[in-house]
């Protein structure tokens, strides 16, 4: 061991080939103690076996930390205030997670004495990028590690070999052949067959949604309430995050809503095919837009919509701990202290159909509105507004005519 060999690693890990060739890897290469580190975002059944397997792989401890709550209230609800979506239809499910999982993991490395962090992302993806901005904005002096950018495994087959070779078990994944990430926001799939984006994803890939062919023939209606931004009750019962998101989940997976098929424009500069589902979130999505159109101002609302593509690049690039996104979140938070009341929707094989909205802090006014007669609103009024904003289309136009 050279001086500049790291003496203890927290890795990333999830339990899957990667992380698990890696951490025997680094073992191998540093010779150094490797913690385990995996974040519960609500990943369900995959947590089970991770602590054993870890453990015999040779890590010198595992720290499974239960982050649902915070993940929930303070990543994916302050994303959805700004109602971030990449590149038009991407809910960043993905991305939202990694600054979070990179920020749990350096409160790790600073309990276990760690001097380095390492990571299973490939040098081809936007997640080397997401979890090494987070190190750098919180931890600079923490060396970090990326074996995909260091090794000579440089193939699914080699990988497989060292696990053998290492008696390290591996799923079986032939009847997958595509990798997936999930939390309690969503599932992504990504790799494999879904590497031609002309092949349809096969149907028993989806594990949220069903199909809507195959979703009931009866729509459901529900009552979304939201408070200053935030939802906060399922048909009048109020939940917390973590309840509230898993049964819009549950509701939107039985009626087929959330699928997205998007080849995207990752940051490291190539376009990628990804598959998500996304269920509890796009209902989310579809119900605050239905609120915002009674409560915000129409020279705010256009302001900030027209800041959304920026601030989705700022989650999807991973400058979640960046002062630009701070600034700009607080500006998204601003906007919605008047996002209050309910909004009543109907799911119905794929589609979230807004029925109705009220709020109290409503600008709709039918009795501006009205096309019957009312005594609020002069007509003739319209005439002078009009004149003024075509004088310089009529100016133009007698130009252009040579008058």
């Amino acid at each position: 061991m050279t001086t500049s060999d790291p003496k203890r690693v927290v890795l990333a890990y999830s339990g899957g080939l990667d992380t698990s060739v890696i951490l025997r890897w680094l073992i191998e290469r540093y010779r150094c103690e490797v913690v385990a580190f995996c974040a519960d975002l609500g990943q369900g059944e995959e947590l089970i076996p991770i602590r054993e397997k870890a453990l015999r792989t040779g890590a010198v401890g595992v720290h499974i930390v239960d982050l649902r709550e915070t993940f929930v209230r303070d990543f994916v609800f302050p994303m959805l205030r700004a109602n971030a979506l990449y590149e038009g239809a991407y809910l960043l499910g993905t991305s939202i997670a990694r600054p979070l999982i990179a920020q749990a993991q350096v409160d790790v490395a600073r309990t276990e004495g760690a001097d380095a962090v390492a990571h299973g992302a490939t040098g081809k993806g936007n997640d080397q990028v997401r979890f090494e901005l987070t190190y750098a904005a919180l931890a600079p002096d923490l060396r970090v590690i990326a074996p995909w950018r260091e090794w000579d495994l440089t193939s699914r087959t080699a990988l497989l070999e060292f696990a053998r070779r290492h008696d390290i078990p591996v799923p079986v994944t032939a009847d997958r052949p595509y990798s997936t990430d999930r939390n309690l926001f969503h599932i992504s799939y990504e790799g494999g067959i879904l590497e031609d984006p002309w092949a349809e994803p096969p149907p028993k890939m989806f594990l949220l949604t069903q199909s809507p062919e195959a979703a009931p023939d009866i729509p459901i209606d529900l009552a979304l309430d939201f408070e200053g931004g935030d939802p906060v009750a399922v048909d009048g019962r109020r939940l917390g995050p973590v309840d509230l998101l898993t049964q819009l989940n549950r509701l939107g997976g039985e009626h087929g809503i959330g699928r997205v098929d998007l080849v995207e424009n990752r940051f490291v500069g190539m376009k990628s095919r990804g598959v998500y589902e996304t269920p509890g979130g796009t209902i989310l999505h579809v119900a605050r837009r239905a609120l915002e159109s009674l409560t915000l101002d129409r020279e705010v609302l256009h302001l900030r919509d027209s800041l959304i593509p920026r601030y989705a690049e700022m989650i999807y690039y991973g400058f979640w701990f960046s002062p630009e996104r701070e600034v700009l979140q607080r500006f998204m938070d601003d906007c919605q202290r008047e996002v209050t009341g309910t909004v009543r929707l109907r799911l119905y094989k794929g589609n979230v159909v807004v029925a109705g909205r009220r709020s109290p802090r409503s600008l709709y006014r039918t009795d501006f509105a009205t096309f019957e007669s009312d005594r609020v609103y002069r007509q003739q009024d319209a005439e002078g507004f009009i004149n003024l904003n075509a004088l310089r289309l009529r100016i133009r136009a007698l130009r252009d005519r040579g008058r």
